[in-house]
């Protein structure tokens, strides 16, 4: 059966790792999901990711980030789905807990996190909110 949703998927996976305090998840991998892993790692939420290409298909290693035993990220959750897709103007992009978490955004110039797409002055789909 096909997946419709891969980048939730990986976020599941993240958010499912995390609450059973494994080092590292294992996602499939494709460009979208490393440029999301990219910002994530940016701002400090993962420790990093690499490429697993030991099984049959190439797949995303995701080193996951803890601090004094907690997880770094306390929420992870998918905004634009495919049923429900969500765009927003540089202007009108979402704050995440006043300003403390951030919202991943894919634009004509990448995927970029809330800051990085004000700075920008570019707006696209919200993909993702982290805090």
């Amino acid at each position: 059966m096909a997946m419709t949703d891969p980048l939730g998927d990986m976020l599941t996976r993240i958010r499912n790792g995390q609450q059973a305090k494994k080092d590292s998840v294992l996602s499939p991998a494709s460009k979208l999901r490393a440029n999301v892993l990219e910002v994530l790692q940016r701002e400090g939420y993962i420790r990093g990711y690499s490429e697993d290409a030991s099984g049959k298909h190439p797949a995303l290693r995701i080193e996951l980030k803890y601090y004094e035993g907690e997880p770094a990220i306390k929420l992870i959750a998918r905004v634009s789905k495919p049923g429900r897709r969500v765009y927003s103007g540089s202007k009108e992009l979402p704050n995440v807990r006043g300003g403390l978490g951030i919202t991943i955004v894919s634009t004509p110039k990448g995927v970029l996190s809330d800051a990085e797409a004000r700075a920008e002055n570019v707006g696209g789909e919200v993909l993702a909110e982290v805090f």
